[in-house]
């Protein structure tokens, strides 16, 4: 894709106005992504994990074994196991692997740490009941995985086989360079959109806690990343920054960056052929580490 057809993308983009009450984000987030088409092979089951509402996104033919765990984006405060969907479904198609998406509390009604507990939670059941896992997650969701590895080996659970990482928001204290010097860059978020998430989010909790900040955590032992993200986001640095501190502290890595593409550009999946590209690679990426898992390799 040229460089004018990124640009053409992310002016389909744009800025969220702020001090909007998050009834109202939810409301237009929702009319926007709750009701994007999935495929006719695709049906949506209510279930519940560890306690806590998730969809099974059931992908005609993917039955392979194994498990995507999805955690939604939508910074902790908007967003829905309904529009994680919308990304857990290609994963799903493309890898043949069964997918949940995982409707975690959400801010300010329920601030830090409730989304990671609930991540805990369903994971927790998950590998308790045999299963092999890799999870993924955009944005928020993103940290949010990061927060659950964390939290995981902590208790003493397995890590999972992998986990795929889409834009992912690992810094709350917002100390990354690109917060700043993307901010005209970047079609959808500037410092002061996420300042005011991040309050949101935090309810006053110390922005330093490496589960809410999970870039500055140690990050020793933890599964395997594919971190992808595009150049064009306030959040190139936390991706940067967690990919360099992986690889520093002998974590298996992996990094797509993709030139001039917005935030959680997969979702511009059959308009860009990066984003097609990008869902591909994560498809792969879960089904080697899956296999690995199962026949007892090096995940």
């Amino acid at each position: 894709m040229s460089a004018e057809d990124r640009e053409a993308a992310r002016s389909m983009m744009e800025k969220g106005k702020l001090g909007r009450p998050p009834e109202e984000q939810r409301a237009e987030f929702d009319a926007r992504f709750a009701n994007l088409p999935l495929g006719d092979d695709v049906t949506l089951v209510e279930r519940t994990l560890g306690g806590v509402p998730a969809l099974d996104v059931r992908v005609a033919g993917a039955d392979q074994d194994g498990v995507i765990l999805y955690l939604h984006g939508g910074g902790y405060v908007i967003g829905s196991a309904r529009t994680g969907a919308n990304l857990a479904a290609p994963l799903s198609r493309r890898s043949g692997v069964p997918a949940v998406s995982l409707e975690y509390r959400l801010a300010p009604e329920h601030p830090f740490p409730a989304g990671v507990h609930d991540g805990l939670a369903a994971y927790r059941e998950l590998v308790e009941g045999g299963q092999n896992v890799v999870i993924a997650g955009d944005s928020a969701g993103g940290g949010l995985a990061l927060a659950v590895l964390l939290a995981a080996r902590a208790e003493g659970l397995p890590q999972p086989a992998g986990t795929v990482l889409f834009s992912p928001w690992t810094d709350t204290t917002l100390t990354g360079p690109s917060i700043d010097a993307r901010g005209d860059y970047d079609p959808l978020f500037s410092r002061a959109n996420m300042v005011e998430t991040a309050e949101l989010y935090l309810g006053g909790a110390d922005p330093h806690n490496e589960l809410a900040s999970p870039v500055f955590a140690d990050l020793k032992g933890l599964s395997p990343l594919l971190v992808q993200v595009g150049s064009a986001e306030v959040l190139l640095d936390d991706a940067l920054r967690l990919v360099a501190r992986a690889a520093e502290q002998e974590v298996d890595v992996s990094l797509d960056v993709v030139a001039g593409a917005p935030h959680v550009y997969q979702y511009f999946a059959g308009l860009m052929p990066e984003a097609d590209e990008a869902l591909d690679h994560a498809a792969t990426f879960i089904k080697n580490r899956l296999r690995d898992k199962t026949v007892g390799g090096v995940a």
